[in-house]
């Protein structure tokens, strides 16, 4: 099994953010999305996050995921609701330009 540990020596995911974005949305069911390279430490986040996180549940998105536009699809069939979905390994969506 892959370690947190491992991962944090290799990849920075923020963790740190993610679980306070739970809190703040107060998240129930939260499912979390990797691409290919990641996915071998998909369970050990999941410990993570359940060790830092109270009343939460979270479901591991084991499809593909090609980029940020790349979401699961049939969500709205999942009950409970998902309250959250977390994708991880992507960079941000527009960079970001400062004028000389």
């Amino acid at each position: 099994m892959y370690t947190i540990k491992e991962l944090n020596e290799k990849y920075d995911l923020e963790l740190g953010k993610v679980i306070s974005e739970i809190k703040k949305k107060k998240a129930k069911l939260v499912l979390l999305q990797f691409p290919d390279g990641l996915k071998i430490y998909a369970t050990s986040v999941v410990d993570f996050l359940e060790s830092n996180t109270k009343n939460t549940e979270f479901l591991i998105w084991f499809g593909t995921c090609f980029g940020a536009c790349d979401t699961p699809t049939g969500l709205e069939d999942i009950k409970p609701k998902v309250d959250l979905v977390v994708q991880f390994g992507h960079s941000e969506m527009m960079p970001s330009y400062t004028n000389p």
